[in-house]
């Protein structure tokens, strides 16, 4: 389609591109009234607010017909949603929009990037398999109900801390996620969900120092939605008693959920994470989603046994 144009979506449009969102994801899922797509959780306006030079807008003719995001986390990226109008379904339009996606990839010099698409699409996958995307493990998405759990102490919270003990742990979660994948970086999703009231990062000390945290979201109008708690991100540092950790860390996250007054705690995690994989399913949970990742290039980037960590490249 030669007459598409390609640029940055505006504030004034972020309404129209959450409906776009919506209709675009239910009617791929034939959902009897497609802009019901993911209730009243909400994607589109945080992750322009977080970023409104990586959020491109496709429109024809003055009217906007699909977005966009790009997301940094340092050597790593990924994107998503990408959504375009059915009507301009199968002609070109996804491709433009990549292309601005992987232009702003090139102009972070990120190192890998990622997606998370349907496993039973053959058209998504060989759409992005032209831009050197290579299908890689299942991820799942998973979700328990919580009933009861331990007291959360101020320290465990990232929100009931002083400027100055914030800014050591972003320092230290850089240094733990660094470890587990040169140059991934998480400060700045931390920074976003503390600035924009999204919800709480849960933070695992050992021996006073940073041994797990877990960026989550709770509530209407976030990732998560109502009466759900949401791990955005979560990982513990690699060593031998990383399993041990992980549990730790999820009981914080468990005891988050019932402090926020939420029943639903959902997680993603990637399948040849196995040991991870394996002890949210000893835990209760179960597979609500199943996708697949796409890495660009095709290596295994931070998806490995020995990893201890949660994520949704939704």
């Amino acid at each position: 389609m030669n007459n598409v144009s390609i640029r940055l979506l505006q504030a004034n449009e972020l309404a129209e591109a959450d409906y776009l969102f919506r209709l675009a994801f239910g009617t791929f899922l034939e959902l009897p009234e497609p802009t019901t797509f993911y209730g009243d959780a909400a994607y589109i306006s945080h992750r322009w607010k977080t970023d409104p030079n990586a959020a491109y807008a496709a429109e024809i003719d003055g009217k906007l017909i699909g977005s966009i995001f790009a997301i940094n986390w340092g050597s790593f990226g990924y994107f998503g949603p990408l959504s375009v109008h059915p009507d301009f379904w199968n002609q070109g339009v996804a491709q433009h929009l990549l292309k601005a996606a992987i232009a702003s990839f090139t102009e972070w010099n990120t190192q890998l990037a990622g997606l998370f698409t349907f496993a039973k699409s053959p058209k998504h996958h060989a759409l992005y398999q032209k831009f050197g995307f290579r299908l890689r493990f299942l991820t799942v998405i998973v979700a328990k109900l919580v009933q009861q759990a331990q007291p959360i102490s101020r320290v465990n919270r990232y929100s009931h801390l002083s400027e100055a003990e914030r800014a050591q742990t972003l320092k230290a979660s850089y240094q733990l996620t660094d470890s587990i994948y040169e140059g991934l970086d998480l400060s700045q999703e931390i920074q976003v969900v503390q600035s924009q009231g999204l919800g709480d990062t849960v933070l695992l000390w050992d021996d006073a120092s940073l041994a797990g945290f877990a960026v989550c979201h709770y509530g209407a109008g976030t990732e998560a939605g109502s009466n759900t708690c949401y791990v955005k991100f979560g990982a513990v540092r690699s060593q031998s008693n990383s399993g041990q950790l992980f549990e730790q860390l999820l009981d914080l996250c468990e005891a988050l959920t019932v402090v926020q007054g939420m029943s639903r705690l959902v997680a993603g995690v990637n399948t040849s994470r196995e040991e991870a994989y394996l002890r949210l399913l000893a835990r209760s949970f179960r597979s609500e989603v199943i996708g697949v990742a796409m890495h660009r290039p095709n290596e295994p980037g931070f998806s490995r046994p020995d990893v201890f960590v949660l994520d949704d490249w939704r």
